[in-house]
């Protein structure tokens, strides 16, 4: 299903129950409530951020995404319709057709059940089909391999290691650069 709402196209993609679709401003209070109150610390760990945000922190931000034109929150959904996730495609330059890529699994009995690689792949091919990138990149660090295993399935390549750019509170990492392009994509949709 695609839909255009203000300036953006809605896209909703299913697998086995599951949900990616774009977030609207209703959404902002069940995300806020599923997802991070608290966030889970390994999330926090794995994308970088702070393990606390408020209530206002949260919902603001969510809402000024939703209105931004140049970026994408897509939400992902279990069958039981909690938010269980996001796949955001962000930082937009239109004029170089490039933007920035990043996902989360919010909770951790969702992890490792392949929604993920799912939300990657098809906010990969909307990125391309949709949008008409050029560049997608992305950055993981280094101590979330299975991350890096699940881009380079998608087709990102590893571009450069910033080392021991990353303090994840007991150790340095390594903050791992990673990027498609539009013609390894095409390649990678004419093979599939």
């Amino acid at each position: 299903m695609e839909a255009y709402i203000m300036n953006k196209i809605n896209q909703t993609w299913t697998k086995d129950g599951f949900v990616l679709r774009l977030a609207q401003i209703e959404d902002a209070e069940a995300y806020f409530q599923q997802n991070f109150n608290p966030l889970d610390s390994e999330v926090a760990r794995l994308t970088g951020c702070k393990e606390v945000f408020t209530h206002d922190e949260v919902v603001n931000f969510f809402m000024q995404c939703v209105d931004d034109d140049d970026r994408y929150d897509f939400l992902i959904i279990n069958p039981d319709g909690r938010i269980i996730g996001e796949s955001v495609i962000n930082e937009i330059d239109w004029k170089a057709r490039s933007a920035n890529f990043r996902i989360a699994i919010f909770q951790s009995a969702e992890r490792g059940k392949g929604i993920g690689s799912w939300a990657i792949k098809a906010t990969r091919d909307f990125a391309f089909e949709k949008l008409k990138l050029h560049r997608l990149e992305l950055d993981v660090f280094s101590f979330n391999p299975s991350a890096e295993k699940a881009y380079q399935s998608a087709g990102f390549k590893r571009e450069g290691v910033l080392r021991d750019a990353i303090w994840d509170g007991k150790e340095f990492a390594d903050d791992v650069l990673m990027a498609i392009l539009e013609d390894e994509w095409k390649q990678i949709k004419v093979n599939s």
